[in-house]
């Protein structure tokens, strides 16, 4: 099937299979390796993207769904230098292996569009469905909180 899709600012028109999921079709035809293959189930959230302004787990989604779709990943989420969120992630770390980030960033930039000054109880509940196994939450929540603080955070 023929797709067009605009991923990070840049357009592709490719031909996919049917069943072809999206994290598949963005790290293999796209070349967007930020997005990571977490549990292929849609449990973990370490592959969610933003798919016209909202947060999936690409891994739930298959390509032909995105066709005409807006996805920003990782990747696209700077703009040259870090989004807010991957600097408060960094200086609050926010990470130990850093496999779910991308997911938890992604997810977090979700929340702040709607809610910019989210509670420390509305960022847990608005990750709920991101796992982390390493950090134990208390510096992720910390870090998207930090990004609610600062001025214009684009998400």
């Amino acid at each position: 099937m023929k797709i067009s899709v605009n991923v990070d600012g840049v357009r592709y028109d490719d031909d996919v299979e049917p069943r072809v999921l999206l994290v598949h079709y963005l790290r293999e035809q796209a070349g967007r390796t930020g997005t990571p293959i977490g549990c292929d189930t849609s449990n973990c959230g370490a592959c969610t993207v933003l798919m016209n302004g909202r947060s999936v787990k690409s891994c739930a989604v298959l390509a032909v769904q995105a066709d005409g779709a807006e996805i920003t990943t990782i990747q696209g989420l700077a703009n040259g230098e870090l989004h807010p969120l991957q600097r408060a992630f960094h200086e609050e770390h926010a990470l130990q292996c850093g496999y779910c980030t991308p997911g938890m960033i992604m997810a977090a930039a979700d929340l702040l569009r709607d809610n910019p000054h989210p509670t420390e109880e509305e960022v847990r509940d608005g990750l709920e469905g991101n796992l982390c196994r390493c950090t134990g939450y208390q510096n992720i929540v910390r870090a998207v909180l930090k990004a609610a603080g600062s001025a214009g955070v684009p998400a």
